[in-house]
């Protein structure tokens, strides 16, 4: 099982498209049982996959979310049948993926994320990796995305400890290549404040008008960076309305009829098997 986290220090980058995307190829052109978590406390990722009547109908038939992973205390909540009650925590070995989302498996984000407190010495950063590692031992799956947060935050900090790869989209534009480059800063934080060592799988250009002298300048930028050199994806996902209009419907760009923006997942997703292998 090979782990991925999805992360970019700035938001607007399509990001979740290309989370949501990539763990749908991968699952269906490419048979390949993908989990993806929504680690985002505003759920974007999980928007794109299932309604909102779809997620409040399955919450509230027990459906485990993020939360679950994150939440280790007991306490009070309020039923209008039961009243108060003690709300226990689940423990990670029972933590259930919502099964069959668009083909592939989904740990939903969740609203409530907020509440925790993640600060220094709860050890609340080291929960995604254990839950993972228990997923692991059940041999369940090839891939594992995670879709983080555009913050430098407790939540990205999760995922990269819990990652053996990180992938950066990034719109070319002046400000969201001069962001990765603080994005390394995060990671290297990662490796010497845990000793978790984590490689960077490449860079895919996002929101792409191929027509434009920022798009050029955007891979010279990373073609030439010694420390992006040879990172960036052959393919680019294009800049179309209709992939984010889609996304609103939840209709994901396979089943679409933007033809490029099609051509440009498939090959994106036989880029990415080839960089991290076949899990």
């Amino acid at each position: 099982m090979k782990t991925v986290a999805l992360v970019n220090m700035k938001g607007g980058v399509a990001k979740t498209t290309l989370a949501t995307n990539l763990a749908h190829c991968l699952s269906l052109r490419h048979k390949k049982r993908v989990l993806l978590i929504d680690i985002d406390p505003q759920f974007n990722a999980t928007q794109c996959l299932i309604s909102g009547s779809d997620y409040v109908n399955r919450r509230n038939a027990g459906g485990h979310t993020i939360l679950n992973v994150f939440d280790d205390t007991s306490h009070t909540a309020v039923n209008p049948v039961r009243g108060s009650f003690v709300k226990q925590n689940i423990p990670l070995e029972n933590i259930e993926p919502w099964k069959g989302i668009k083909g592939f498996d989904l740990i939903p984000g969740d609203l409530e994320l907020y509440r925790l407190d993640m600060g220094a010495g709860q050890g609340r950063e080291q929960r995604l990796r254990r839950f993972l590692e228990k997923i692991d031992a059940k041999s369940k799956y090839d891939f594992v995305l995670i879709d983080t947060p555009p913050t430098p935050s407790a939540w990205m900090m999760s995922a990269l400890l819990a990652s053996d790869a990180y992938l950066v989209p990034v719109k070319p534009e002046p400000l969201s290549t001069v962001g990765i480059d603080l994005l390394r800063g995060v990671v290297n934080r990662c490796s010497e404040n845990f000793g978790h060592e984590i490689s960077c799988l490449g860079v895919v250009l996002t929101s792409v008008d191929a027509r434009t002298r920022v798009f050029a300048e955007a891979k010279a930028f990373l073609d030439k960076n010694p420390a992006w050199k040879g990172r960036r994806f052959a393919a680019h996902l294009p800049q179309r309305t209709k992939i984010a209009r889609n996304q609103g419907h939840q209709i994901m760009i396979l089943h679409s009829d933007v033809e490029d923006a099609k051509l440009a997942i498939s090959q994106i997703t036989n880029e990415f098997i080839q960089r991290i292998g076949n899990g």
